[in-house]
């Protein structure tokens, strides 16, 4: 069922333009920076959304972090609301990663198809941001490319 919402999700998604036009992975997003990721899960009824800093180097990770820091105003306007920042959090695997994100408040669960309209009300309008937000701060990060 998993597989099922993701492909559903993506394909949902695929209707959606960038902001250049190009089509995106929106499941998959690319957003050029090595160990800079957008990061979408739902697990035991709870879906969550965060950008995600898994540079293995702590110092490097707390460079991008910072940085990342820098656009906190750009970001929050374009979602519209405050999320999480977390600049030390470990992973399910143990893994030092810095991430800024935000859980569903709702209770859905991806193994029951009724609820895949609030995840995907929950995800749609937060990965458009991500990306709206992106476009201009991707700029930002060139030198971690």
């Amino acid at each position: 069922m998993k597989e099922k919402f993701w492909t559903s999700f993506g394909q949902f998604m695929a209707l959606v333009p960038s902001e250049d036009g190009t089509k995106i992975n929106w499941i998959n997003y690319k957003t050029g920076v090595k160990h800079l990721h957008f990061r979408m899960e739902v697990e035991n009824k709870q879906a969550y959304i965060w950008i995600e800093i898994s540079h293995p180097d702590a110092g490097i990770r707390s460079l991008l972090y910072e940085q990342l820091l820098a656009y906190r105003t750009i970001l929050q306007a374009e979602l519209g609301e405050e999320w999480d920042w977390e600049d030390c959090y470990l992973d399910p695997y143990g893994k030092e990663v810095a991430r800024v994100g935000r859980p569903m408040k709702e209770v859905a669960s991806i193994f029951e198809q009724k609820d895949w309209p609030i995840l995907i009300a929950f995800f749609k309008p937060r990965l458009i941001a991500l990306h709206r937000f992106w476009s201009t701060a991707q700029y930002g990060f060139e030198i971690f490319k």
